[in-house]
């Protein structure tokens, strides 16, 4: 077994923002392996972040962004249990990054679930007639892929992170749920590009 240190207990709480004796005992369970640790930390959080799914959101912030030059603006509304954590600098920086994500990447909404079912229905007849000719046992999969690939686009909870590609906004609300302790929902966004009807 790994001699786990203070050192790499320290440089792990530093990475995931989990308690001390969480981090020590994710590097005992994986013989001192980082990124290991690291990945059963988020496995942990996102089963207690689920957890808390359930739970009502009546406290939160409306924030605003306005990006270098003016030339495009949002407003958020993020919701969590309580007061305390609406005014928590972690909740407020995750609102801050969900807003710098939205004026870059122009996510139109918050999940999939909120995209209409004709437009849906449309996505697939292009991607099925972008794929004519395959056969026909892999056109499913190709036209779900697509839908996944669009999804990705316009949805924000599936989008990769601007500051970090390897995980989603999706995965970045389940880990602040995890680090807070509180449910949190993103409600609503609009972007505002100049020039562009909203």
């Amino acid at each position: 077994m790994a001699d786990i240190t203070a050192a790499i207990v320290k440089e792990l709480r530093e990475k995931s923002n989990a308690g001390m004796m969480d981090c020590k005992k994710a590097l005992e369970e994986t013989n001192g392996d980082l990124s290991k640790a690291m990945e059963l930390l988020r496995k942990k959080g996102i089963v207690s972040a689920s957890k808390k799914s359930g739970r009502a959101t009546n406290q939160g912030v409306i924030d605003s962004y306005i990006h270098l030059g003016n030339k495009v603006g949002v407003m958020i509304e993020v919701n969590c249990e309580t007061d305390f954590v609406a005014r928590n600098e972690v909740f407020k920086l995750f609102v801050r990054d969900l807003l710098l994500q939205i004026a870059s990447v122009a996510p139109l909404y918050v999940s999939r679930e909120q995209v209409a079912n004709d437009l849906i229905a449309k996505e697939k007849e292009i991607a099925r007639e972008q794929i004519k000719g395959k056969p026909e046992n892999v056109v499913d999969k190709i036209v779900e892929g697509k839908l996944n690939k669009y999804f990705e686009q316009i949805c924000l909870l599936e989008q990769p992170f601007v500051k970090d590609n390897t995980v989603t906004i999706g995965d970045l609300l389940k880990n602040k749920i995890a680090e807070i302790g509180e449910n949190i929902v993103i409600s609503r966004f609009i972007r505002y590009q100049l020039g562009e009807e909203a």
